[in-house]
């Protein structure tokens, strides 16, 4: 039994790809030094013109990546915040994930894009704490959110692995969770969600980091209600099935969701159980205000995220 970090998880999946495929390179600011764990000696042990330290300009690096990619490189990029994929979304969504689509196919860009941060770390005011996953979700990215360790390397591994890009993203509130692990780490296939805990009362669905809190208030309520927690690890492909087999058990639905209500990932995951499920009750989003653009001020920050309270509130609110 061995107790893998999220972090350091991920930090083996790139070194088992790196020492896999001589195509696999990864570029990113201060990814020498590892700042952020997931680097962590990768340029030391291979080289760094394989683990290539950047200038800042995220347009420019996310760019060269791009042509890598099309010239048969498996590039995986870092990003150290989530809003810097603002700046790239122009590369990401209107180049990369259209040159297969355009080509018929001739040309592919295998790259995976890599955003540790945001997500419970408070106090990263206006320009640094979105969390924009459901933007490459809407425009058909495939878009990763693990929760644990063994999720993230497994994730980690079939994005570097896949032909079409791939952003995933690794909330600050999940980097420092901690996992026993028992079997050898292995890859998860883009698309699969799964179920942390069984239930039959209702179905809380959690992205991400938040998986954890809902599996808290889950544990909190055993005694009044029976909570099966989704984890759908994948936003897009959404794991439909998964959903709608879960909601066939429990026929109600809490999703508790990092980001923007309006048109936000939760919106979608009600539509697809209001087109496809029989609920008994009205389903219930916990997630950031409309529009939200959280402060630097500390009781702010964290009034304005999805929290326990909330959550606890939804669910006993859709057992009326």
């Amino acid at each position: 039994m061995t107790l893998l970090s999220y972090a350091k998880a991920m930090n083996r999946a790139l070194a088992d790809a790196l020492e896999a495929d001589p195509a696999v390179c990864v570029f990113g600011e201060d990814v020498g030094a590892g700042l952020a764990g997931l680097t962590l000696g990768l340029q030391q042990r291979f080289g760094a013109g394989r683990v290539v330290d950047v200038p800042l300009s995220e347009q420019a690096f996310t760019s060269a990546g791009i042509g890598a990619a099309l010239n048969g490189m498996r590039p995986v990029i870092e990003l150290q915040i989530p809003s810097l994929l603002f700046l790239v979304f122009e590369q990401l969504a209107n180049q990369a994930h259209k040159f297969s689509l355009m080509t018929g196919g001739q040309a592919r860009v295998p790259l995976t894009v890599v955003v540790p941060g945001s997500g419970s770390r408070s106090g990263w005011a206006g320009q640094h704490s979105d969390h924009p996953y459901g933007l490459f979700a809407h425009v058909g990215i495939k878009t990763l959110a693990p929760a644990t360790p063994t999720d993230a390397y497994g994730l980690l591994s079939s994005a570097i692995q896949d032909d079409d890009p791939v952003v995933l993203f690794a909330p600050a509130g999940a980097l420092g969770v901690r996992e026993d692990v028992t079997a050898p780490l292995a890859p998860v296939p883009i698309g699969s969600a799964r179920v942390h805990r069984a239930g039959s009362d209702v179905t809380v669905v959690a992205v991400g980091h938040l998986v954890h809190q809902a599996l808290a208030v889950a544990e909190e309520l055993a005694g009044e209600v029976s909570v099966e927690v989704l984890d759908p690890r994948t936003l897009y492909p959404l794991d439909r099935a998964a959903l709608v087999e879960s909601l066939g058990r429990t026929g109600r639905l809490v999703v508790v969701d990092d980001s923007n209500r309006f048109a936000g990932f939760a919106a979608e995951v009600l539509a697809v159980a209001a087109e496809e499920c029989r609920l008994l009750a009205p389903p219930r989003r916990v997630t950031r205000p409309d529009g939200a653009v959280l402060p630097f001020a500390l009781a702010l920050d964290r009034a304005l995220q999805p929290g326990a309270e909330q959550l606890r509130d939804a669910v006993r609110a859709v057992l009326k």
